[in-house]
């Protein structure tokens, strides 16, 4: 990939913000005993579990509580019981947009475009404390305000052209392809500059091409200081661009580990082949 492809390298969190306290080999994400219930169907069942910088697949039968678990990670569902911890900071049970300040998005199995909206449109909404979406501010137009959404439109413009969204940024984002639907979720993550995505089956249904695309732009952006957590049902996949798998079976963590020792766990051959698959 060309030097202009690649969006600018994410900035030090230690610049930026005071969430990034730990070394670079300490964990992001901390999620002890987290429990949720549902009437009296208990969908995670005090899930302990860390994840490091990098790459980190999440697989697990249907069922198994991993789009519940991104719930409860990112502020959708407030969890029973338990904690979670970004970094060094106490998230559990905080709204989405508090969570997403402290450097955690995540993305949908369907994505939630603004489908009247351009493609464009819908970037430029994605960046957090805009000076525009304060009253006072929208009425005096100051240049810090303007050097501001100048700052913004061409960051959204280099991500779109990260993505190969770029020729697309003044369509409605509803008359865009599942796939590129897809892209344009991921890139608008990107805009909050977070320090994790949370990836809920962002290659289901895609094409191959399009899959090999968005695997190719996760590995750059991870060179860049991204991390991500994946949900994602092709096992083969993700053993093959995962650095650590965690296995997910009625609610509880199965087991963790490199792809190879994983795959080979019969626990693991045992939750899909022959396991209740609540």
């Amino acid at each position: 990939m060309s030097e202009q492809d690649t969006p600018s390298s994410k900035p030090d969190a230690t610049e930026t913000n005071s969430r990034a306290t730990g070394g670079c080999g300490d964990p992001i994400l901390r999620i002890q005993g987290v429990t949720k219930q549902f009437g009296g169907i208990t969908a995670l069942d005090g899930v302990d579990l860390t994840v490091d910088p990098g790459i980190t697949g999440l697989i697990g039968p249907n069922g198994a509580g991993k789009t519940t678990l991104f719930n409860c990670l990112t502020g959708f569902h407030k969890p029973d019981d338990g904690q979670i911890s970004l970094y060094e900071t106490d998230i559990t049970g905080k709204e989405p947009p508090t969570i997403a300040q402290q450097g955690m998005v995540r993305t949908f199995q369907i994505p939630r475009e603004l489908a009247d909206m351009t493609v464009f449109e819908n970037l430029l909404l994605a960046p957090m404390n805009q000076h525009g979406e304060r009253l006072l501010a929208s009425w005096v137009r100051g240049e810090q305000f303007v050097e501001e959404e100048q700052t913004i439109r061409d960051r959204a413009r280099e991500i779109a052209a990260f993505f190969e969204l770029d020729h697309l940024l003044n369509e409605p984002a509803g008359s865009l392809s599942g796939g590129q639907r897809k892209l344009l979720e991921i890139a608008r993550a990107l805009l909050t500059d977070p320090d994790i995505v949370l990836l809920d089956e962002p290659l289901a249904g895609v094409n191959p091409t399009l899959e090999q695309k968005i695997l190719s732009r996760i590995e750059d952006l991870v060179e860049d200081g991204y991390s991500f957590l994946l949900i994602e049902h092709d096992i083969d996949l993700i053993m093959d661009n995962c650095e650590r798998v965690v296995v997910m079976h009625q609610g509880a963590v199965l087991t963790t580990g490199p792809p190879e020792e994983v795959q080979s766990d019969e626990r693991v051959i045992e939750a899909y082949l022959g396991g209740d698959n609540v």
